[in-house]
């Protein structure tokens, strides 16, 4: 969603970070750039106008401390703004009223308010622990009531029967009536959509807020939609009065400005946004996260949260259990192949890590993309229980027919085959053969970097260090390199975030939330 964001803003920002001292002038021709990058993503001009101001008047009058250079401060600043104009703090759908708390749910025809719908029911189903009506208030959409029933019984929740001829006023009331009644803790009105905002669009929705009295209003608006989105939040918000909002298709390749634009034009927060079209693929929206992401600087939480929730334990278990042997046949690499998918493919996994957005581009043009999944999964597919485990076993007749059963040819299968050696290869080196295993070799390597040789080809355990060894040993690291701008990690090409190289800027407690560092002094 926010690539081209990130790109224009990374190489503005990247290009003041480079200087030792800044002019009134080098900030003012940054800030234009900067307007022009946000304006292109399609942010409303009165927002950016306002954001452009804030960080110039920060930016010129700003207090430089001897430890960082100006440009570092400007990215800082830049970064907090961002945050700012996403909302601050994260605010997530507020259930604190008396059962059952009625959610209605508004917004245009195809926005996806419907599947909405049901991502939340089952969000509130499997992470709250709470027992949800579903209610289709939709009578005008041929099968808009019958698609959510389908979308009940596909996640297990309850949806309230379907009478004929009745307003959506009366659907409103009954449905919360019947949660009383049934026991639910959350009711969620599906409301009907217009193509565009109409006079009895905006009635019909006062008249349902009025008769189910609701706790929460939510917008449901499509992010591709850009500036037109604005201006619809805007009208649903003095007529209806929303509370928050939820964007959809946010995994799509619009350019971001409904999500910057939206929160600081309406004052309400952005709740939800839809990463995708499985069930599960709704998340929380965290100004700081979306912020770091823009600016290239990775989104490891999310990340962690992601492979906490699609990662199965037991299979992580017994993957590590082969790793150990220094196993790993077709099958592990397929299941690693599905867990990728599930996390959002390279791209997605790419765009969440710190400093390696730039590697995105560069393994798009080598071939490397999200598309080579499905078809080396096809491969894996076609061949036999054998064939999976003993990958040996593949000569030209087998490949021959493996190719004709997955649509593809000799030099995939090879190409899989290649992976599949240089991938076990590795899992050898990490299972304990060789010298100590590749990990134990890798943090040996780490710590001579760091000039602390004749640690058995190990790092110490910086836990039971006193102060004055943490101190000797951040002094070792940044002499060695690693704490400075462009030092990075061995073997990582001396990435991090734009301009920043792990200097410690004030109020973020000795860098960027997420970043592996030394511990602090006690």
């Amino acid at each position: 969603m926010f690539e081209n964001l990130q790109d224009r803003l990374g190489s503005i920002l990247n290009g003041l970070t480079g200087r030792g001292a800044l002019s009134e002038s080098d900030v003012s021709a940054a800030l234009r750039e900067v307007r022009r990058a946000l304006l292109e993503a399609d942010v409303a001009l009165d927002v950016v106008r306002a954001f452009t101001d804030r960080v110039r008047d920060k930016a010129v009058g700003a207090e430089i401390l001897k430890s960082i250079k100006p440009g570092q401060m400007v990215v800082k600043i830049v970064h907090d703004e961002l945050i700012e104009m996403l909302g601050g703090e994260g605010v997530g759908v507020d259930l604190h009223a008396a059962a059952p708390v009625v959610i209605m749910m508004v917004g245009l025809q195809g926005s996806g308010k419907t599947t909405t719908t049901a991502k939340i029911a089952k969000r509130l189903t499997d992470r709250e622990k709470k027992k949800v009506l579903m209610a289709s208030l939709d009578t005008r959409r041929p099968a808009a009531q019958e698609q959510l029933r389908q979308l009940g019984v596909q996640t297990n929740v309850d949806t309230l029967p379907v009478i004929a001829g009745q307003s959506p006023t009366d659907i409103a009331a009954r449905a919360v009536q019947a949660a009383k009644l049934g026991g639910h803790d959350v009711v969620i009105l599906d409301t009907a959509g217009r193509t565009h905002i109409d006079e009895p669009l905006m009635a019909e929705m006062a008249d349902i807020k009025k008769k189910s009295n609701p706790h929460e209003i939510l917008l449901v608006a499509d992010s591709l939609t850009g500036q037109d989105a604005v201006n619809l939040a805007r009208n649903f918000d003095e007529r209806v009065g929303i509370t928050g909002l939820v964007l959809t298709r946010m995994d799509g390749d619009g350019r971001g400005g409904a999500a910057l634009s939206m929160r600081a034009v309406t004052g309400k927060p952005i709740k939800l946004i839809g990463v995708g079209e499985r069930m599960g693929e709704l998340e929380e929206f965290h100004p700081r996260r979306i912020a770091d992401r823009i600016l290239g600087m990775g989104d490891i939480v999310s990340l962690v949260e992601r492979a906490a929730e699609n990662i199965d334990a037991e299979k992580a278990a017994a993957m590590a259990a082969k790793m150990a042997k220094g196993k790993f046949d077709l099958n592990d690499l397929a299941d690693q192949l599905r867990q990728m998918q599930k996390m959002g493919g390279m791209g997605g996994i790419m765009s969440m890590m710190p400093g390696m957005a730039g590697m995105k581009d560069k393994m798009a043009s080598a071939g490397l993309n999200d598309s080579l999944f499905p078809r080396q999964l096809a491969i894996i597919s076609s061949m036999t229980k054998a064939e999976r485990a003993n990958p040996d076993m593949l000569k030209h007749s087998r490949k021959k027919r493996i190719a004709a059963g997955s649509g593809t040819d000799a030099s995939d299968i090879n190409k899989l085959l290649k992976m599949h050696r240089q991938m076990a290869d590795m899992m050898k080196m990490m299972g304990g053969k060789g010298k100590g295993g590749l990990m134990k070799q890798m943090m040996g390597g780490l710590a001579g970097k760091m000039g602390l040789g004749g640690l058995g080809g190990g790092m110490p355990d910086l836990s039971n260090i006193d102060p004055k060894q943490l101190e000797a040993l951040q002094k070792q690291a940044e002499a060695a390199g690693l704490g400075k701008p462009g030092g990075g990690l061995p073997g990582l090409g001396g990435g991090g975030l734009p301009g920043l190289g792990g200097a410690k800027l004030p109020g973020l407690g000795g860098g960027f939330p997420g970043l592996p560092g030394l511990p602090k002094k006690k």
